[in-house]
C-alpha cells in the first residue's frame, strides 16, 4: 500500500475496528444493493399552486391510493377506501370530521389502526428495517417497529399485539398514533423528489411550497426562470425585483410579498395611486379574477401598482441592457422608440400604434432614468428583498438543493432547454469571458449563479454575476428562458398581436428528433439507450393534440399546466412522472378542486397513465447512483478487510 492508501484505511479503521465489524457492514451493504429501487417522483412548473402540490405529495402521486386498492379492493367498500386514503392524506382534518359522524370511536379506532399498519407495511416493504425505523416519528418508533415487523410471525403473540392497539386507544393516543402512521406512510411512498423548476409566480403559494420542500427528506431542484428571478431579487438586482413585484401584482399575489416575506408594498402603492390617479390602467387589471379576493376599487389600485412597476421595470432593464452590450438585447430598448404625441412606437423598423400614451414619469431626453421617487421606491424594495429573513432562508435552500441541471439515475433533468443552432447543433455562447456549449455551458452558468449569492463583497464581477441572473430570467440565449425575447412591453401597450410573438430556441424544433436528443444525452455522459431527458418550462397543449413524450421516448416534457393560469391552454393540470423498480410511469392530472373537497368528499386528483415504460428486469438499488456509492463503500471495506487479514493493520478487540 502507498502512503495515501494507508492513511485512508487507518481513518476507515476508526469506524470499523475489526474483521467482525467490517464483514457485518459488507453483508449489510450487499443486501441493500439487492433491494428494489426506491420511487422517484418528478414534478415541474408548480407556479405557487400549493394546494395541488401538497395533495400530490400527500397521495404519493397515486401510490398510496394504489396500495389501498391492492390491499382492500375486494374486502371493503369504495367509500371506505376513499375515507382511508383521505385520512392518510389529511389526518388531523379528517379525524375532526369522522368524530362528528361516528358513534363508537373505539371500534372505529381499532379497525383503522390495523388498516394503517397494513398500508404502512406495504409501502415500506422495499426498504431496510433500519431505514424505516429512522423515518418513524419519535415517540411511537418502538411501537410501530413492533407492529410492522413482528405481527403475524407468532400466533402466540396475537394477544400481545391486540393489547398494544387496545392500550393506544385506552390511553387516548389513537389520534396521535394515526397522525404518526400517516406521516410514515407518506414518507415511505416517495423515496426522492425532483422539482424541475418554476416554484414561484402565477399562484399565491410559493412561500408555502418552499416551507414544505425544506421539510422533505430527500430532493433536488432544477432552477426555472421563475426561480432565478426570485434568486436575483434576493441578491438585490433591481431588474429582478421589478419583475417579481410586477408579476405578483399582475396575478393578484401581493400577499406573497407582504405576508409571505414581509416586504412592504405601501410606498409603491401610494406612489402608483398618486401618479396614475386619472389613468384607468385597463391593460393592467389583475389576472386570476375568478378567485380574486378584492373589490373593484382594490382591483383598480392593483392595476395602478402593476403599471407603475412595469414602467420602472422597463427603465431598470434598459439600464442593464446598455451596461451589457454583450447581452445583445438592444431590441428591448423601446422607451426611447416611443412618440407619445403621435401615439406610436417603433418595434424593429416598423411603427405600431400605442394603446396607452400616459407615461408621466418618463423623461423624453433620458427615458431610462428613474425619477427621484421611483429611485426611492426601488431602494426601499431592494433593502426589503435583501433583508427579508424568510426569503433569504428560502433562496439559500434553492441554492443548496438547486442546479441548472441534474443527472440522476441515468436521466438528465433540466427546466428550459439546451441552446441549439438552426442545424440542431449545440450552440456555443460566450458568457463573462468564457465560451461554452451544452453541459459545459450549464456548468459555467451555475458557477456564476452561485457567485452572485455566495460572495457578499461588492465588486464589478459580483455585480455582473447578479446581472446575469436577470439575463437567465429573460435573455434571448438563456437556457432557462428559451425564447428570443420577453414581449412584456408589447403585450401591455400594443394591440397588434404580431408584436406579441416570442420565438422559441431551435431546441424546441428538435425535441422530436432522436438524433439531436441522443447528441444531448451523449454530451452529458448519459447512456443513450436507457437514458431520458426530463424537461419542464413549456406547457404541453394536450387539448391541441400535443404529446409530452417525444423523440421516441428519449425526451419527456412534464409541464402540463399545473398553474391554473395555464389550464385553459393545456386542457389539464400538469403531469407527474414516477420512476420505481418496475420503470417509468407518466400520468396526466385533472384539476384539483380543493383541499376541503378532498377531506369532506374524498375528491382525489384523477390521473390517467399516458406512458408506462417497464424494464425487463426489476431495478434494484444496485442499478442506481446510490448503488454505485454503496458499491464503492463495499470495495473500500474489502480493502480494509484485506489489510486486517494480512496484518497490515491491527484490529481493535
Amino acid at each position: 500500500m502507498n502512503n495515501s492508501d494507508t492513511k485512508f484505511l487507518e481513518l476507515l479503521s476508526k469506524k470499523y475496528r475489526n474483521i467482525k465489524e467490517v464483514t457485518t457492514e459488507i453483508i449489510n451493504l450487499q443486501a441493500i444493493l439487492n433491494l428494489p429501487k426506491g420511487t422517484e417522483l418528478f414534478m415541474s412548473d408548480l407556479h405557487g399552486e400549493y394546494e395541488a402540490f401538497l395533495h400530490i405529495l400527500n397521495n404519493g402521486s397515486g401510490i398510496i391510493k394504489s396500495k389501498i386498492e391492492s390491499l382492500y379492493g375486494n374486502t371493503i367498500t369504495e367509500c371506505e377506501r376513499k375515507s382511508l386514503a383521505t385520512l392518510i392524506y389529511y389526518p388531523e382534518e379528517k379525524l375532526e370530521l369522522i368524530k362528528k359522524e361516528t358513534e363508537n370511536m373505539n371500534d372505529w379506532y381499532r379497525i383503522i389502526l390495523y388498516r394503517l399498519i397494513e398500508v404502512t407495511r406495504s409501502v415500506s416493504s422495499k426498504y431496510t428495517r433500519s431505514k424505516v425505523r429512522k423515518a418513524m416519528p419519535e415517540g411511537f418508533d418502538y411501537i410501530i417497529d413492533e407492529l410492522l415487523h413482528s405481527q403475524g410471525e407468532d400466533y402466540n403473540k396475537d394477544r400481545y399485539y391486540s393489547q398494544i392497539i387496545d392500550s393506544i386507544i385506552e390511553l387516548g393516543r389513537a389520534d396521535a398514533f394515526i397522525i404518526a402512521m400517516s406521516a410514515l406512510i407518506k414518507r415511505m411512498a416517495i423515496d426522492h423528489l425532483h422539482i424541475i423548476g418554476d416554484i414561484y409566480d402565477r399562484g399565491p403559494g410559493g412561500p408555502i411550497i418552499m416551507d414544505k420542500l425544506m421539510e422533505f427528506h430527500s430532493l433536488d431542484i432544477q432552477w426555472g426562470n421563475h426561480d432565478i428571478v426570485w434568486m436575483g431579487a434576493q441578491c438585490g438586482n433591481l431588474a429582478c425585483i421589478a419583475n417579481v413585484v410586477r408579476i405578483c401584482s399582475r396575478y393578484d399575489n401581493l400577499a406573497t410579498l407582504e405576508e409571505g416575506y414581509g416586504i412592504n408594498i405601501r410606498p409603491l402603492s401610494l406612489f402608483a395611486i398618486e401618479t396614475y390617479k386619472n389613468d384607468p390602467c385597463n391593460a393592467f387589471l389583475p389576472r386570476n379574477s375568478e378567485i380574486n379576493r378584492y373589490t373593484n376599487t382594490d382591483k383598480v389600485v392593483l392595476s395602478k401598482i402593476q403599471k407603475a412597476m412595469a414602467v420602472i421595470q422597463f427603465k431598470v432593464e434598459g439600464q442593464l441592457i446598455k451596461k451589457h452590450p454583450e447581452y445583445k438585447m438592444e431590441d428591448r430598448l423601446l422607451l426611447d422608440k416611443m412618440n407619445l404625441k403621435k401615439g406610436y412606437v417603433y418595434v424593429g423598423k416598423k411603427a405600431y400604434k400605442l394603446n396607452d400614451t400616459n407615461f408621466p414619469t418618463i423623461d423624453k431626453d433620458d427615458p431610462y432614468k428613474l425619477t427621484d421617487k421611483e429611485q426611492e421606491i426601488m431602494d426601499r424594495l431592494q433593502r426589503s428583498f435583501v433583508n427579508s429573513e424568510k426569503l433569504y432562508k428560502h433562496i439559500s435552500f434553492l441554492y443548496s438543493k438547486g442546479h441548472m441541471y441534474q443527472i440522476y439515475n441515468n436521466n438528465i433533468l433540466y427546466h428550459g432547454c439546451i441552446p441549439l443552432d438552426k442545424n440542431g447543433e449545440l450552440e456555443e455562447l460566450e458568457i463573462m469571458g468564457k465560451k461554452a456549449k451544452g453541459k459545459a455551458l450549464l456548468d459555467h452558468l451555475e458557477n456564476i449563479a452561485y457567485k452572485a449569492f455566495a460572495v457578499k463583497e461588492v465588486s464589478e464581477e459580483v455585480e455582473d454575476a447578479r446581472d446575469l441572473l436577470w439575463y437567465l430570467w429573460c435573455g434571448p440565449k438563456s437556457p432557462l428562458f428559451g425564447k428570443d425575447k420577453a414581449a412584456t412591453f408589447e403585450r401591455y401597450f400594443i394591440d397588434d398581436k404580431e408584436t406579441h410573438k416570442e420565438n422559441k430556441n431551435y431546441y424546441y424544433d428538435y425535441q422530436n428528433d432522436e438524433k439531436v436528443c441522443t447528441k444531448i444525452l451523449r454530451d452529458f455522459g448519459v447512456d443513450i439507450e436507457q437514458g431520458h431527458i426530463i424537461n419542464g418550462h413549456i406547457p404541453v397543449k394536450a387539448k391541441d393534440g400535443e404529446t409530452p413524450v417525444r423523440a421516441g421516448g428519449k425526451l419527456i416534457v412534464i409541464d402540463g399546466g399545473f398553474a391554473k393560469a395555464y389550464q385553459k391552454t393545456t386542457g389539464l393540470a400538469g403531469y407527474t412522472l414516477t420512476y420505481n423498480s418496475h420503470g417509468l410511469v407518466l400520468a396526466s392530472n385533472e384539476p384539483f378542486e380543493s383541499k376541503n373537497k378532498a377531506i369532506t368528499e374524498g375528491k382525489d386528483i384523477i390521473s390517467q397513465e399516458i406512458l408506462k415504460e417497464n424494464v425487463a428486469n426489476r431495478k434494484t438499488v444496485r442499478d442506481t447512483d446510490i448503488g454505485d456509492k454503496l458499491q464503492g463503500e463495499i470495495d473500500d471495506l474489502k480493502r480494509l478487510l484485506f489489510a486486517y487479514s494480512n496484518g497490515n493493520l491491527k484490529e481493535e478487540r
